[in-house]
């Protein structure tokens, strides 16, 4: 076996440093914040280009003032969302504000008074037939400064002089700002020119096209804390039990991911602990309240004798969480651990913000849900998508491994990795030919 030379082994290090940072950060500009960065994505970005194409079906295009990586997204209710500064998620009015700021300045001046720009927003918007009177109000002004700072970040906005939070300000504050035309036609990653409404825009940016399930099951490991597999179309779990081997070596070589495999679903694990916008266990009150929450829940709900149908068990992904035990667990959190632990006053005065905000990360780090219909069962599914697996191949049958029923909670597998006690079962012998690893211990 030949090892391989230290050029070959600096080389691959550069580029997997390149597609770490275009997928955390799909819009990479030469001066910004990863500006040391940027050098490697030009001298690999023919590499790059191909690569992401091939494995992911994204779209990279590198200038020689910015790199942006195209993400297609995984369809409605699966995106990252923005926030504001404090934490606080964008609200659709934010989004408009955001959207109508983008359609001014792709054919705006190179330089340009903050008052302009807020005017020609008003008039986008009158143009649309969209109501936004509350620019004139606090409210209003602070939901078009959250837009605007977004657009700063972005490095689509340069405030040469003043800062554009002086729309907020009572006299009505003025700035200078610079507009980079280039970056903000690269912003919208989606096909605009062919979408009828938003909807129809998410819905064919999601679409992975004639790759099928292949790209979306890649998709979905890269974008989602864990891939539970009644999140999957039977096309889609064949494809990924048959592969599941292969695609952890070429994760690991594109991106230093690593792949971890469980009867309940997969996923990807990054050593460093990068790639990733949320973090549990992390740091603040919504972030204890939900480690605490979820470790109390796996203790109360965990499933006698889980397992895997290929061995004769039963697919456990997910178990009912009942009625008003997320309020009393809370309360009994904030009553142990709420003042000694210096936990936010208003959260401690408020059970059900505490709630909301609790269970909103548990369900974006997919430890919880709310039941409904899957992706098993055909939702969400694009226009004549392939749904069935190929004739002949056996997939895992996940029909009820996971409770139904409207606008209920449900503790996801991937919860039990925050268990206090784990209890390791050997994998029971499988039969030849299925992979079957370790099931999680919930």
């Amino acid at each position: 076996m030949t090892l391989p030379s230290t050029h070959d082994v600096a080389l691959a290090a550069e580029r997997r440093t390149a597609a770490r940072l275009l997928l955390a950060h799909p819009l990479v500009a030469s001066d910004g914040p990863h500006a040391d960065v940027f050098p490697l994505i030009r001298r690999h970005a023919d590499w790059l280009g191909k690569r992401f194409q091939q494995v992911l079906g994204y779209r990279l295009l590198v200038d020689s003032s910015f790199a942006r990586l195209f993400k297609a997204g995984l369809g409605a209710g699966s995106g990252h969302r923005l926030e504001r500064s404090t934490g606080t998620p964008f609200t659709p009015h934010t989004y408009a504000c955001l959207a109508l700021a983008l359609s001014v300045l792709v054919t705006a001046p190179e330089q340009m008074l903050l008052s302009q720009l807020v005017a020609d927003i008003r008039a986008a918007a009158a143009d649309a037939g969209i109501e936004l009177e509350e620019t004139g109000r606090a409210a209003g002004k602070r939901t078009l400064v959250a837009a605007l700072r977004q657009l700063v970040e972005w490095g689509v906005l340069i405030e040469t002089e003043g800062q554009v939070a002086a729309i907020a300000q009572e006299a009505g504050g003025e700035a200078l700002i610079t507009v980079d035309r280039e970056l903000a036609r690269v912003v919208v990653a989606g096909p605009l020119a062919q979408a009828r409404d938003g909807t129809d825009l998410v819905r064919r940016a999601a679409d992975p096209g004639f790759s099928g399930p292949r790209t979306y099951v890649r998709r979905m490991l890269v974008e989602t804390s864990v891939v539970h597999l009644d999140e999957l179309t039977d096309a889609e779990r064949d494809w990924l039990r048959t592969r599941q081997r292969r695609e952890a070596q070429a994760f690991s070589e594109l991106l230093g991911l690593e792949m971890e495999i469980r009867a309940e679903g997969v996923a990807l694990v990054d050593p460093e602990e990068e790639l990733t916008d949320l973090h549990l266990p992390g740091t603040g009150t919504v972030a204890q309240a939900a480690l605490l929450l979820v470790e109390r829940l796996v203790e109360r709900l965990r499933p006698q004798e889980p397992g895997h149908p290929a061995t004769g068990g039963r697919l456990v992904i997910g178990v009912a969480v009942p009625d008003d035990l997320v309020d009393e667990v809370l309360t009994e959190l904030i009553a142990e651990y709420g003042q000694r632990s210096n936990w936010q006053r208003g959260y401690l005065d408020d059970l059900s913000a505490m709630r909301e905000a609790v269970l909103d990360l548990l369900v974006r780090m997919r430890l919880m849900a709310r039941a409904g219909r899957l992706r098993a069962e055909g939702e969400g599914l694009p226009e004549e998508y392939v749904e069935e697996a190929p004739e002949g191949r056996t997939v895992t049958d996940v029909h009820g491994a996971r409770p139904g029923g409207d606008d209920a909670w449900v503790l996801l597998a991937a919860a039990a990795r925050y268990a206090t006690l784990v209890t390791v079962r050997p994998a029971a012998k499988a039969r030849q030919g299925t992979d079957v690893q370790e099931e999680l211990p919930l």
